[in-house]
């Protein structure tokens, strides 16, 4: 797997708009909210403040981040009303200390008009897909799926390159996502980034808080799930047409299950090519996402492009007008070059090799 972005190698394409939001003026503060499960370990909250504050980006806590109710962060009231104290204080970016369960229990009792009107940068995953999608449904407005404060910045070992396209990310710098992608389907498209975690993506089908993606690009991930309970999830999706409607399926990392000796071969890569099998829509693994150290940060219902190539994946995230001959990535150059009609752009398979090499 690989998992870094080439940015600045050629001319912005004017029919490729970018819906992101702008890069504000002062991005580096980060409001941290505890939506879901309770934390667990407080010190790893103070490590991810620390570490963050060694990133450039001044921290805040709420006041509720540490508070227990059962499984929960929390009361109801009190983890909705986070999002109330997170949308009025002054810090551009609002982050999930962790994921867990316990948002879709708020999605009725936020006020979601004033959440995108606020502008902030809301960002968490796992059961921060349930925010995602409820506020793209809602309303349009654009959310990231990312890191988590306590997972991603709070633990013993910090990913060498999780932090880095965050910040990129919130910067406004990471352009292209490129990954390795053995074996995808070709594809050169563009469409809205919408997904999560699949568990929840299948909990909402049905409510009003699944968005209606027609001629999307659909990403996935999951934990602990084994690959049936995967592939019925999928199946859902399938019988509710929703997967026949996207442009694309984009599979992360699909983690943390034990298979059973009655299994007989059947695993997450007969998941895979058993939904090749049922939907014409194009399939591409090994995209950086999921329980997994290393997560790219992606913004969950901006209008983005997909390409393969090679056995080279490209997800244009963001794009920036350059002077020619102007690099500001830090991507490893290769002699290959192609153009890609989902941006416009003339790029080679420029990545960094990663840790993960399991598709």
């Amino acid at each position: 797997m690989s998992k870094t972005e080439s940015k600045g190698r050629a001319k912005r394409a004017d029919n490729c708009p970018s819906h992101i939001h702008p890069t504000p003026a002062d991005y580096r503060g980060i409001y941290m909210i505890s939506p879901s499960g309770a934390v667990r370990e407080p010190a790893a909250l103070a490590l991810a403040c620390e570490r963050l504050g060694g990133m450039g980006f001044r921290t805040a806590v709420d006041r509720t981040a540490l508070a227990v109710d059962q499984r929960f962060a929390g009361t109801d009231a009190q983890r909705a009303a986070a999002f109330t104290r997170a949308i009025k204080q002054k810090l551009p970016i609002v982050m999930a200390t962790r994921g867990g369960y316990g948002l879709s229990r708020l999605l009725h009792l936020l006020d979601w008009q004033a959440i995108a009107d606020s502008g902030k940068r809301f960002v968490g995953h796992s059961d921060f897909t349930a925010f995602n999608l409820a506020l793209l449904a809602q309303t349009g407005a654009v959310s990231y799926t990312g890191p988590c404060a306590c997972a991603d910045f709070g633990g013993r070992k910090l990913d060498a390159l999780t932090p880095d396209l965050f910040a990129e990310t919130m910067r406004g710098e990471l352009e292209i996502l490129s990954f390795e992608a053995p074996g995808a389907d070709a594809v050169d498209c563009r469409g809205v980034l919408w997904g999560g975690n699949l568990a929840i993506v299948a909990s909402l089908v049905g409510t009003p808080y699944l968005p209606k993606v027609r001629g999307g690009i659909l990403v996935l991930e999951d934990v602990g799930e084994h690959p049936y309970r995967v592939e019925r999830m999928l199946t859902q999706l399938l019988h509710a047409g929703i997967l026949a409607r996207q442009k694309a399926i984009v599979l992360g990392r699909f983690t943390d299950y034990k298979l059973a000796p009655h299994d007989q071969g059947y695993d997450m890569d007969a998941v895979v090519a058993w939904l090749r099998g049922v939907v014409k829509v194009p399939v591409v693994t090994g995209l950086p996402y999921g329980h997994v150290p290393t997560k790219a940060t992606l913004p969950i219902g901006a209008k983005v492009g997909l390409a393969t190539e090679d056995g080279m994946a490209y997800l244009v995230l963001h794009e920036h007008h350059h002077d020619h001959g102007q690099d500001h990535g830090h991507a490893q150059d290769h002699a290959a070059h192609g153009h890609c009609d989902a941006c416009g752009h003339d790029h080679g398979p420029s990545h960094a090799p990663g840790e993960d090499h399991a598709h």
